[in-house]
């Protein structure tokens, strides 16, 4: 149970929530505790156990960077690390820094109310408990609220269903089994080959083709760990320096600055070295559509090169958005599972999914008998985890009105009319076009100093301008607009995957190095854009 008298509440015990405990406790002092729904650390690695899961950051990127003594104890196995071995890293974590007296496991938040005359935050449980605190921290992650298509009849069916952000811990068995898999995103595309393996027959239902590298995972030679445990200050470097906080430089040239020989050759060398690399191949590829569809055409062909049956093929590669423009995927044999027997494609682009059925699925031109529905469908991202906790701000203002045009914030950081809650990694951050971790550590050191400025400076209340906030709106929507990145309309990003949500680019698109520069800037002018008392 925590203390009746708090500092601060953190809600979330994943990568953010457990660092963001770690500096208010042991930095500044603060009497702090943090409020857990699942039973164990590990945020999205705790919920999302489904087949193939893991990460797309390289793994020697894809931790903290703050403890010298961490990165140096630490090893991990392979270049992309699976979930077991994410998680077996955050408990170490939480061991190691002595988290969990701080934490309550199996609460979950139903509501979050300021009171003004208190100048606190009153949070409430499942379970009927209220906790307060000065300051509210949501660190709920962007990718955390599953989002359950709303297809008619699945109440009737007489098979087992899941989602992939919900995953039973025990597994799935698939074994002789026939599998429905709606949903070819990341989380789909990790899913396919591994559920192919043991299924009788798996079917999977395209709603939108799209592009995928290979990753190439391998583990991790004992040279590679002892450069990684040498260099640690330089690859950290790289990854403060660059757009989306990965341990590689995007390449200083142009696709119209090589010959399409050379352009060729360099596009088979980066998929033969595979990952999120790819599209560092060219500096232009997210701004400059000719540039884009070169790099597209190239992975195109790919696919049609890989997958024998040419319908199949076709299907995989009738790609409607420029590369990159929603999240790009990699893969460890991802198209080469349509050449088994046991794989067959839906295309719900011709056929669409009509009802779920008692026996599976019915479109508009078959019925498919399942046994098992697994739903790859994504989540509300980046409002939805905040939606889920009921917040309520200054003079009884609930943050889904606030919010229903679209949500508006300063930085990510700050919300009108709602003092003292700070939103790590919230919607217009960087954040998910990032590497996680490295915007989330900037997110909580920034908080951190924020609220030991405060406190040096008697400060108790602080809270994001309506102004501030509107200007940078418009800064998330220019930021967007540079890029390609709004054209793939029916991207998360934009919140196009849940019917009735507000189309608005979510993330900041400005790279995670400028962003970085400009919550430095605010600070150095006394947190312009806040108004502190």
């Amino acid at each position: 149970m925590p203390p009746a008298s708090l500092d601060a509440i953190i809600i979330g015990a994943g990568f953010a929530g457990m660092y963001q405990l770690l500096t208010l406790r042991d930095r500044l002092g603060l009497h702090v505790h943090l409020l857990e729904a699942a039973s164990g650390v590990g945020g999205t690695w705790f919920w999302n156990r489904y087949p193939g899961a893991r990460c797309d950051s390289e793994s020697h990127s894809y931790c903290y960077g703050f403890s010298k003594e961490l990165l140096e104890e630490w090893e991990w196995s392979e270049r992309y690390p699976e979930q077991p071995e994410i998680l077996r890293y955050l408990n170490h974590v939480a061991d190691r820094f002595d988290l969990r007296r701080n934490i309550s496991f199996n609460t979950r938040v139903t509501a979050c109310t300021y009171d003004e005359a208190a100048n606190l935050w009153h949070v409430t449980t499942a379970t009927g408990e209220t906790h307060s605190a000065r300051y509210l921290i949501t660190a709920v992650g962007c990718l955390s609220s599953a989002n359950i298509p709303n297809i008619p009849g699945l109440e009737d069916f007489q098979g087992q269903w899941y989602h992939t952000g919900e995953w039973p811990h025990d597994g799935v068995d698939f074994t002789g089994k026939r599998v429905g898999q709606i949903g070819t995103g990341s989380t789909g595309i990790q899913a396919v080959p591994v559920i192919a393996e043991t299924a009788a027959h798996l079917t999977v239902f395209q709603r939108t083709a799209n592009y995928s590298v290979p990753a190439h995972n391998a583990p991790l030679t004992r040279e590679f760990k002892n450069w990684v445990k040498t260099s640690h200050a330089e690859i950290r470097a790289v990854m403060k320096s660059t757009p989306n906080g990965h341990p590689f430089t995007i390449a200083d040239r142009k696709v119209a600055d090589v010959s399409p020989e050379e352009r060729e050759a360099l596009y088979e060398a980066a998929w033969a070295k595979g990952g999120l690399q790819f599209r560092a191949t060219f500096q232009d590829l997210l701004v400059n559509r000719q540039a884009n569809d070169t790099a597209a055409d190239f992975l195109k062909r790919k696919i049609r090169g890989t997958v024998k049956d040419p319908k199949t093929a076709e299907i995989l590669s009738d790609i409607d958005h420029p590369y990159a423009a929603k999240r790009p995927p990699i893969d460890s044999h991802y198209f080469e599972t349509f050449n088994r027997p046991n794989v067959e494609l839906v295309d719900l682009r011709a056929a669409p999914i009509e009802r779920i059925t008692q026996t599976g699925i019915k479109t508009t031109d078959a019925e498919y008998n399942l046994d098992i529905i697994v739903f790859a469908t994504g989540f509300d991202a980046m409002t939805g985890p905040l939606f889920r906790l009921n917040l309520t701000g200054r003079d009884g203002l609930k943050l889904t009105d606030a919010w229903r045009a679209g949500p508006e914030t300063w930085l990510g950081l700050g919300v009108p009319g709602f003092p003292n809650l700070f939103t790590i990694t919230g919607p217009g951050s960087p954040s998910v076009l990032c590497n996680m971790p490295v915007c989330i550590e900037q997110h909580v050191d920034w908080i951190t100093d924020c609220i030991a400025h405060m406190r040096a400076h008697g400060q108790t209340t602080i809270e994001a301008q309506p102004e501030a906030a509107l200007k940078w709106s418009d800064a998330v929507d220019a930021a967007a607009n540079a890029t390609l990145l709004p054209e793939a309309g029916h991207s998360w990003y934009l919140g196009a995957n849940v019917p009735g949500k507000p189309r608005r680019f979510m993330p900041y698109a400005g790279g995670m190095a400028h962003y970085r520069n400009i919550c430095n800037d605010i600070t150095a002018k006394n947190y312009e854009g806040f108004t502190l008392a």
